[in-house]
């Protein structure tokens, strides 16, 4: 269910673990931004004291953080908490999130445990800060918690990172454009690259919301920000926005218990009593969801897509079954996010290949038509505002601003 006050207590319940790609670069920093735009005002402020900024301060140039640092020795480590990805997951075949073999990687190391602690983290931090204890390790590892969460909200409305199967498409081989690149790649910011090179003219225009405006950096993808907002938010969207901070309540969680998890639940808690009975309960096993915050059953919906549409059958069908894929079983979700991977690919001269054609009407086509890309980064945004505006609101006069969410 949601919750429109901040002062309603998220449990937390799962110990915190090591710090913690998805979206490219233009993807992540669209999630960001809608996500100030919904802020509540007293956010910001605090948000730019954790992060330390000196000038003018906004959420999307940290957005990416978390995968430019994956690659540093220190972060190395962080790879696997970008994704999440079953066992018996293989779309578009089949379709298990988590299925009856669960989930593959070390317990709690993904996309969702990530969501679940960074969001414990700052929690505690904020907690710490009212009461004036804070010391500099705390500040430190508030700021990492915070680009963290950032990163992984949007990561989390990415399907491909929300499944294995041949490394999240890295694996496997398509033909855009008559240009040869990978599914994930296409998924990561191909896609969204050619929406904004044929944006409608008149969203290079500021729309009349100095609210909007205010949060725009005067980048190449403000006009697709505009539509996004336009079309999408405030148009298409409206009436779903509340439904999307939804979370499965109390009693249905119960109702799968056996007798002894209802009694370790009763004893320790729901969080840490399925976490020693090892139950699945509603949240695949992760122990990531309660009422307030759900990340798993947010991103259920979201994987569906692998099987609806991010994986073409054809894909497993001669020809293509047999030149499609690298063949390496590495579960790494490596992202090449940067624009310049992008200009490459649009600079590079067409060429006949021997891989599935995507940018066609039944594939890209059926994506752009059904607004598939915008209504994930929407998602992303406002999930994050209203995760954001929970841990950090003055909610004291228990008024909501126009366009703004909380859990």
């Amino acid at each position: 269910m949601r919750f429109s006050h901040v002062s309603l207590i998220l449990a937390a319940g799962s110990t915190i673990i090591p710090y913690v790609s998805a979206w490219g670069a233009v993807g992540h920093e669209v999630v960001a931004t809608v996500a100030q735009m919904h802020l509540h005002p007293s956010v910001m402020p605090i948000l730019c004291d954790i992060l330390k900024y000196k000038g003018d301060c906004h959420l999307a140039p940290v957005a990416a953080w978390a995968d430019r640092v994956r690659g540093l020795p220190q972060y190395r480590w962080t790879g696997p908490l970008h994704y999440i990805g079953a066992t018996d997951d293989y779309p578009s075949e089949t379709c298990a999130f988590p299925g009856e073999k669960g989930w593959e990687g070390r317990r709690n190391i993904n996309v969702l445990s990530g969501i679940r602690n960074t969001t414990s983290v700052l929690e505690d931090y904020m907690d710490l800060r009212k009461a004036g204890l804070t010391s500099e390790s705390d500040e430190d590892a508030a700021q990492v918690a915070l680009k963290f969460l950032i990163h992984f909200v949007g990561d989390m409305h990415m399907p491909l990172h929300l499944t294995g199967r041949d490394r999240g498409g890295n694996g496997i081989k398509v033909s855009f454009d008559s240009r040869v690149t990978n599914l994930h790649s296409l998924w990561d910011g191909l896609l969204i690259a050619k929406r904004i090179r044929t944006i409608p003219s008149n969203y290079t225009r500021p729309l009349p919301f100095p609210e909007v405006e205010s949060h725009l950096r005067g980048t190449i993808y403000d006009p697709y920000i505009r539509r996004v907002l336009w079309e999408g938010i405030m148009g298409k969207y409206e009436d779903e926005l509340d439904s999307w901070l939804t979370c499965p309540t109390e009693p249905s969680v119960q109702l799968v218990q056996s007798h002894w998890e209802q009694w370790l639940s009763w004893t320790f808690g729901r969080r840490i009593g399925s976490w020693i009975s090892g139950s699945h309960l509603t949240d695949g096993g992760l122990n990531t969801d309660d009422e307030t915050l759900c990340p798993y059953h947010w991103a259920t919906p979201i994987h569906a897509l692998n099987c609806q549409i991010v994986f073409p059958k054809a894909l497993d069908e001669p020809p293509y079954s047999h030149v499609s894929f690298s063949g390496s079983r590495t579960h790494d979700h490596g992202c090449n996010s940067s624009n310049k991977a992008l200009e490459v690919h649009w600079l590079s001269r067409p060429r006949k290949n021997p891989y599935l054609e995507l940018d066609t009407p039944e594939y890209s086509g059926a994506i752009e038509d059904a607004w598939i890309v915008e209504k994930l980064m929407s998602q992303g945004g406002i999930r994050l505002a209203a995760v954001l505006n929970w841990l950090f609101a003055d909610m004291e006069d228990s008024t909501l601003p126009n366009r703004t969410y909380t859990l």
